[in-house]
């Protein structure tokens, strides 16, 4: 009889203890469940500013994953697929165009900062001392080589069919007096190819990749008023989503501002 209301006893106090644990679990639950974020983005300084907020964002109950990537095609199409849930690396000339060409749904969920492109010399600190022919290589991607020569264009180098598009190519050169020759590669190929050719036009981000601070490296820059901000983009209809719109309140702020400010001392310019 003693071992039977032993063993009852032993029987009600697992099932209170268990009760007693599984009430606690349902009560934590909550409070542990966190929203991942997926975004993509280039490693410098897109990543680097993801990183930075990420601290902010675990407070808010949001996990964020960073995917980097190397080139400007694979973040988009990711996206569109549904393997990022928005991406970090481009200007919204650039994004309007990938997506009419590649018939995609994307759209722009906010301005974050304008890189400047910027002309870089390991042979002259110059330009009057671009020689004749000489060698330069500029993005070949949508809008971005547009950019590039309206750029070089502004250096009264070349003069281009048109003063505003950026959809020109080296074909659209009406005027070439150095009989420049013009190497069209992809943007981030563009920092190795220094030594080979007598100027390039290199977008801030890879130029920083490779150790060059546009301000002080480079021969000429563009302005502060820049028009090419770059952009958090998501699939069209996104922009309204809790977590999205929580990304681009933190990647807003004035701590974002200040670590931008600091960290890239005027290469990289807040456009917030």
């Amino acid at each position: 009889m003693k071992k039977l209301l032993k063993s009852a006893l032993l029987i009600a106090l697992s099932v209170t203890l268990l009760a007693g644990c599984t009430a606690k679990g349902e009560d934590a639950a909550p409070a542990s469940q966190e929203k991942t974020l997926v975004v993509g983005a280039t490693p410098v300084p897109h990543s680097e500013i993801l990183e930075f907020i990420k601290p902010q964002l675990e407070e808010k109950g949001i996990k964020l994953e960073i995917k980097e990537f190397n080139d400007y095609v694979t973040p988009n199409l990711a996206l569109s697929e549904g393997e990022l849930d928005a991406n970090f690396f481009q200007h919204a000339p650039y994004m309007d165009d990938f997506a009419a060409k590649n018939n995609i749904e994307i759209v722009s969920a906010g301005n974050v900062h304008v890189e400047p492109m910027a002309g870089y010399s390991k042979s002259i600190k110059d330009l009057q001392a671009l020689e004749d022919g000489a060698a330069v290589a500029i993005p070949n991607d949508p809008t971005n080589e547009g950019r590039a020569l309206l750029l070089l264009q502004s250096q009264g180098i070349i003069e281009l069919k048109d003063n505003a598009s950026l959809s020109q190519t080296p074909n659209d050169i009406v005027k070439n007096e150095k009989n420049l020759s013009f190497k069209e590669l992809d943007a981030a190929q563009l920092p190795r190819v220094l030594d080979d050719v007598e100027l390039a036009v290199i977008n801030t981000n890879y130029a920083l990749k490779a150790g060059m601070n546009p301000l002080n490296d480079s021969l000429f820059i563009e302005g502060k008023d820049s028009p090419y901000a770059n952009i958090v983009t998501v699939r069209d209809g996104d922009t309204e989503r809790e977590d999205i719109k929580t990304l681009m309140e933190v990647l807003n702020s004035e701590e974002v501002k200040k670590f931008i400010e600091e960290k890239y001392e005027g290469a990289i310019i807040p456009a917030f």
